[in-house]
């Protein structure tokens, strides 16, 4: 097994970020279904990406179910719902975790109001959050479950849109209709598949095959596949425990796995 321990070394950051296109340097995990490990996933994603060296920002864009910050421990003075109110701009609510060493912007979780935010707030809020990230080398959205309109358009800011899913076939069936809504809405994005929770990488995948066959099938489209994360006990350990896989078992499987990821992110 690879050893990513050096990877874990806290690094200093860039002095300079270079500049992005719109949404080049975004990337939102999605998954069409709650309780694939999506946010975890994002978590460990953006862990993964500081270790390497890159200017990370992980945004909590689960409008009205967010839990970054308590999957994390992390108490956040301030929070979306702030920005929503516009009470405090983006910028002003960010907290960075020591834990991942990145930065993050924590949603609020039980507001109604910020799960039904007009479009034309949601448009602003992503021009704001667009803004932000030229500060970053990449940006990670954890998105909420469904297909709801915050989730669509805080997604088709990404360059790149991870679709989260496991071999469930709910998991599959939602993730083939959010693959399909956002091909039809918004042609030009470009979506990858990870698939999580895989006994191995070659049932993982198996899965991914049987989804690219319905999307190539009906869609006429071929998502790539982005990695498979192995199944992990230390996985549940390390979200109970409030602490990151990357810290608490740096060269467990999943964490290999991750980091295999996260080096593909950078490479393309």
């Amino acid at each position: 097994m690879e050893d990513i321990t050096e990877d874990l070394k806290i690094v200093p950051r860039a002095k300079k970020v270079k500049s992005h296109h719109k949404g080049q340097n975004m990337i939102a995990v999605a998954s069409g279904k709650g309780g694939v490990g999506k946010t975890w996933f994002s978590i460990t994603l953006a862990h993964a990406l500081s270790a390497l060296k890159q200017k990370t920002l992980l945004f909590d864009g689960d409008l009205g179910l967010a839990n970054i910050d308590i999957q994390l421990g992390l108490m956040a003075k301030d929070d979306l719902g702030s920005v929503i109110a516009e009470i405090k701009t983006l910028n002003q609510v960010v907290t960075h975790s020591d834990k991942t060493h990145c930065d993050i912007i924590a949603g609020r979780s039980g507001s109604a109001g910020l799960a039904s935010m007009p479009i034309g707030r949601l448009q602003i809020l992503g021009e704001d959050l667009t803004l932000l990230s030229q500060s970053y080398h990449k940006v990670i959205l954890d998105m909420g479950a469904g297909l709801d309109k915050s989730v669509r358009i805080l997604s088709s800011l990404a360059e790149n849109i991870i679709v989260l899913c496991t071999d469930e076939p709910t998991s599959l069936t939602d993730a083939y209709a959010f693959i399909k809504i956002m091909s039809m809405q918004y042609p030009k994005c470009h979506l990858n598949v990870v698939v999580n929770q895989a006994n191995s990488v070659r049932e993982g995948e198996r899965t991914y095959e049987t989804l690219l066959k319905a999307c190539r099938n009906f869609l006429k489209i071929s998502p790539p596949l982005l990695g498979v994360i192995r199944r992990d006990t230390r996985v549940r350990d390390s979200i109970r425990s409030q602490m990151p896989l990357l810290s608490r078992y740096p060269t467990s499987e999943a964490a290999e796995d991750v980091m295999s990821i996260a080096r593909k992110l950078i490479t393309e």
